[in-house]
């Protein structure tokens, strides 16, 4: 029996991993895509700028809507469900003639992306949950292996002359089939007053620690804003600094972002053995402490190397902090973990889009260099809130873990 169990739970979690890896694939495919698109369909940089905000928009409101129908109908039907719709939406953009169809297409997109985004983090809370040891940002690591994927594919794609639409369905094609077939191996979570135990316990619980908890994930969604609006400004204007600032080549800009993303997907790879030795408030303040090192380096140091260390430091900062921050938002309230981590990765989306643009902004008042400064600020102000995962949130996490564990 216990062989079974063990053997349902490691089957689990190496679905929760394809999902992870599908939703960062579908997700890239469209980003590898955008000139391609934006050409055809005649848009200025400044438009696409405006339409990507209904992709963010479309986002948030999936992850509200799928957080919800995860606590109620379970992340066997949820996740499933969103990374079939999401694969399936990933050629609308691709069929888009003209700005309008675009809007709409990137909207349903987004909506699609965000329903599979937050369900697929809710059923690895559980499986977190299960195991009895932090395994949150493995999960994350494998978001950008996707990434990775997509690049590779349109790279392929191109190379062939396939026709970025008939690219983009035949990726989303192999994605529903993938999300369907995958279903069978998620946990059958359901709504989480059962997973407790003691439905008696949980209808006798006093509000106040309900309260506690809503207060908690309400901190921890701005702490995503802020780390959120870190890394989406590095996504955006690592590679433009290097060359506008520092003069360097095409060629050796793109290197920037490229130092930026290894260095974090490398520290997801290490955070979870580091989380279980140190504890994720550790991992959470001295990693935005670190990040608050390197894009110091980034905007006071005059040299390459500098630079380049800058970012590395920067990546490998930020690395842990957004999965410290989804898991202690499922873990707050074991009856509301889709809702919670809904709340947590909506702002933190809206921090992500947000953050290229308040940089750009900044940037016509100082010098690139100067409006980076900013990023400093939110670093330093998450590392000295990280205290937030030693209330009740964090305590919770690990009494539910060491019961996993016995």
């Amino acid at each position: 029996m216990v062989g079974g169990v063990e053997h349902s739970l490691r089957t689990a979690r190496v679905a929760t991993y394809v999902y992870f890896v599908l939703c960062g694939t579908l997700m890239g495919a469209w980003v590898v895509h955008i000139p391609a698109i934006e050409e055809r369909v005649g848009i200025s940089h400044a438009t696409l700028g405006g339409l990507l905000v209904l992709l963010g928009l479309g986002a948030f409101t999936g992850m509200r809507v799928a957080g919800r129908l995860t606590d109620r109908l379970g992340a066997r039907v949820v996740i499933p469900a969103g990374g079939a719709l999401c694969g399936a939406a990933l050629v609308l953009p691709g069929l888009a003639r003209d700005p309008w169809t675009l809007a709409g297409a990137l909207l349903v997109f987004g909506f699609c992306n965000g329903c599979l985004d937050v369900s697929m983090n809710a059923h690895a809370v559980h499986v977190e949950k299960a195991y009895g040891r932090p395994v949150m940002s493995g999960f994350h690591a494998t978001f950008s292996v996707g990434g990775v994927l997509a690049a590779l594919l349109g790279a392929g794609a191109a190379s062939t002359g396939l026709n970025p639409t008939a690219g983009m369905a035949a990726t989303g094609a192999v994605g529903v089939v993938i999300a369907l077939a995958s279903a069978r191996a998620l946990l059958p979570t359901v709504p989480a007053a059962a997973d407790t135990g003691s439905p008696q316990k949980t209808e006798a619980s006093p509000a106040g620690p309900r309260r506690s908890a809503t207060k908690s994930v309400r901190l921890l969604a701005v702490l995503a804003l802020m780390v959120m609006l870190c890394e989406g400004a590095a996504n955006d204007w690592s590679a433009l600094y290097l060359k506008d600032v520092l003069g360097a080549s095409a060629g050796t800009a793109a290197f920037a972002y490229g130092t930026f993303a290894a260095a974090m997907t490398v520290g997801r790879l290490l955070a979870d053995r580091l989380v279980s030795r140190f504890g994720s408030m550790a991992i959470l303040r001295h990693g935005a402490a670190t990040a608050a090192v390197g894009i110091t380096l980034v905007a006071l140091g005059p040299w390459m190397w500098a630079a380049f260390a800058g970012w590395a430091l920067f990546g490998l900062g930020l690395s842990g902090c957004v999965p410290q921050l989804f898991s202690a938002a499922g873990h707050a309230d074991p009856a509301a973990a889709g809702a919670n981590v809904s709340r947590v990765a909506g702002l933190g989306y809206v921090g992500m889009l947000a953050g290229p643009a308040v940089i750009g902004w900044l940037s016509h008042v100082a010098a690139l260099n100067h409006a980076f400064l900013l990023l400093t600020l939110l670093c330093a102000t998450t590392a000295v809130a990280a205290g937030v995962l030693r209330t009740g949130s964090d305590r919770t996490r690990r009494s539910e873990m060491a019961r996993s564990g016995q």
